[in-house]
């Protein structure tokens, strides 16, 4: 069964394109030039960059169970015949591996493999899905399951596993190639809040590990890496073994001391303090060991004095305070009620954006339209870096048929930009005032046209707006109509931020139910829009919020966001393009190929955001 990248549709193994999509399912898109690359490569061959799937294959070599002797692994030039890792050459080795019949018993091999059938279900999707007892699950997969339903970000995704004789075989996602921590430590611009804010996280998944017995996984540094955001994350799984030492919070104290010595970074007061109280066995429980952690960060924070430095070699130095991002603690760690909360400022590290309008399927003009103004300028110091962006982006849907709808929402998405060409000028956000003003102008701007052509009725031309304004990790947002903006994150998923202006929802906000609301004839008529009436009765919804980890945003018309279609689809078609990975270009033609296959009796517009965001940790110094 092959399963279509775009609509998860399932389709017969010999399908070239999905019967669902039209998708092809013998290519893949590289996301670093857009090219079709076939998918049993590595490499694109336009771009050269790395577009295959790549999977990190861990092969274990266990003893007999029963009888404790080693199986002849007679077929073993079956399995990896070629230059494959399973004997359906499905994943092509990219790495020598070592002969595995001189391997020793209990030893692990690792090698990156490349997945020529990506569409194809796994082995083990297949294998979870039946009955249980059904097939054999080896026993290095089973932490991996049983933590994926958490969707830990610090926690490698499983793909595919299986057994056969002596040998067990996992495929994970592939983190070979992220930063180690340890070399991030060694770098000139980590600063000591980035260094409790990476223990933090350690003190998180030793929480979630210990279920599954593989704290082991935290105390190997080579295995301790950082994600494209620079959070702490694991390469793989190790299982506690019965020989080691119990584990304790003193064992992860002194991991900690570890990475600092390997790092070659001096100590700093509080956290010293804090190691030696580990070490003395002082610190009685995990949420004891986080609670010192976020005093800390209080501590640099809020003083205003230096932070000492203290080393063997070198007098005190100084440096300034500044402020420690610490992320939400898993369900699963209790948490006591007088742990201190610390303010998460962050800051921008990427925003990039892509727009597209369609025509649709049914009609024969388009009435939207869009615009994109952004200004990023990036800063990169041998001891600081970040961007400072500001960006504009304006949907609007228009109404009034051919020379009606087109002319006011073009309008007004040029008299808006024209407008913040003069009310947006110095280094934050406009007021709501400003903001409110801007939209009453471009509502002035489409009313005049109409009084000017004498246009009455339904002859009158208007249009919905929805606008973002970016400004840093801050944002605005003002609409009016049933233009929709949407936010997507990794921990809320997909958000409607915006409430349509249409007699429906004004009903529910009245009390009525909703069943009764949307029974009304006149259910998604418009309560407001830009151009038909004076600026009296136009009162635009304005928003303010703080953007405080990555964040797609999804400005669409109701051509897209009609019939729940994002909602419905928005795990297969949006939640990928919140990685760096995803091309937005790609993107935005994807909605509207699935908007026109649904929604393809209306005009179609969509706008994609995307923002990156780290803690704002570049301040304090070690």
């Amino acid at each position: 069964m092959l399963i279509c990248p775009q609509c998860k549709f399932e389709n017969p193994n010999t399908n070239k394109f999905c019967q669902n999509c039209g998708t092809s399912l013998t290519h893949i898109v590289c996301h670093q030039c857009n090219t079709d690359v076939p998918m049993n490569v590595q490499h694109c061959h336009k771009c050269g960059a790395e577009s295959g799937t790549i999977w990190w294959a861990i092969v274990f070599k266990e003893e007999n169970t029963i009888t404790g002797e080693v199986p002849v692994s007679a077929s073993l030039p079956e399995m990896l015949a070629g230059s494959y890792l399973d004997s359906q050459q499905r994943y092509q080795l990219l790495e020598s591996l070592p002969n595995l019949a001189e391997i020793e018993v209990n030893t692990e091999v690792r090698v990156r493999v490349l997945d020529c059938q990506p569409y194809q279900v796994s082995p083990l999707t297949v294998m979870l899905a039946q009955l249980p007892g059904v097939g054999t699950i080896p026993s290095k997969a089973k932490p991996y399951i049983a933590l994926q339903p958490q969707q830990n970000l610090g926690i490698p995704l499983i793909h595919d596993a299986w057994q056969q004789n002596n040998l067990q075989i996992v495929l994970i996602e592939d983190r070979s190639n992220w930063l180690h921590f340890v070399d991030l430590l060694r770098e000139d611009t980590i600063t000591s809040l980035h260094i409790i804010h990476c223990f933090y996280q350690i003190t998180q998944l030793w929480a979630v590990l210990e279920s599954v017995n593989c704290r082991q996984s935290l105390l190997e540094l080579p295995n301790l890496r950082l994600d494209e955001d620079q959070s702490l994350a694991l390469q793989e799984l190790y299982e506690e073994r019965s020989n080691q030492p119990e584990f304790t919070l003193q064992t992860l104290g002194r991991i900690w001391q570890t990475l600092l010595r390997q790092s070659e970074r001096t100590q700093f007061g509080s956290i010293v303090q804090l190691l030696a109280d580990l070490e003395m066995d002082k610190v009685e429980s995990l949420v004891d060991l986080q609670s010192r952690l976020s005093a800390i960060a209080v501590e640099l924070q809020a003083s205003s004095t230096p932070v000492s430095v203290a080393t063997p070699n070198e007098p005190l130095t100084t440096t300034a305070p500044t402020i420690l991002q610490l992320d939400d603690v898993e369900d699963s760690i209790p948490r006591s009620d007088d742990m201190p909360t610390v303010v998460l400022p962050m800051q921008l590290i990427s925003l990039e954006d892509a727009g597209l309008t369609d025509v649709g399927r049914q009609r024969n003009h388009n009435e939207d339209y869009f615009g994109i103004e952004t200004q990023v300028n990036k800063l990169e110091l041998p001891k600081s870096r970040g961007v400072a962006a500001r960006g504009l982006y304006i949907l609007c849907d228009g109404m009034g048929g051919h020379a009606g709808g087109e002319v006011a929402s073009e309008l007004a998405v040029n008299t808006l930009r024209q407008y913040f060409d003069t009310h947006w000028s110095s280094e934050q956000l406009p007021s709501e005032d400003v903001i409110r003003e801007g939209v009453r102008v471009a509502n002035q701007a489409i009313f005049d046209v109409n009084q000017q052509d004498a246009r009455s009725g339904v002859g009158r031309m208007g249009t919905t707006l929805v606008m973002v304004l970016v400004q840093d990790s801050q944002v605005i947002v003002a609409h009016v109509g049933d233009s929709r903006l949407y936010r997507l994150t990794r921990k809320g998923g997909l958000e409607q931020v915006t409430v349509d202006h249409e007699v429906g929802q004004r009903e529910i906000l009245r009390g009525v139910e909703a069943g009764i609301a949307y029974s009304r004839p006149d259910a998604y008529q418009l309560t407001q829009a830009l151009g038909p009436r004076d600026e009296k009765s136009i009162h635009p919804d304005v928003e303010f919020f703080e953007i405080s980890e990555d964040t797609l945003f999804i400005l669409a018309s109701d051509g897209l966001s009609d019939n729940d279609l994002l909602e419905t689809h928005w795990q297969s078609t949006v939640e990928p393009l919140l990685s760096s990975n995803g091309n937005l270009e790609r993107g935005v033609r994807d909605l509207i190929d699935l908007a026109n296959k649904h929604n393809g009796h209306d005009n179609i517009t969509a706008v994609l955001i995307r923002a990156k965001v780290r803690p704002m940790l570049d301040q304090v110094r070690v």
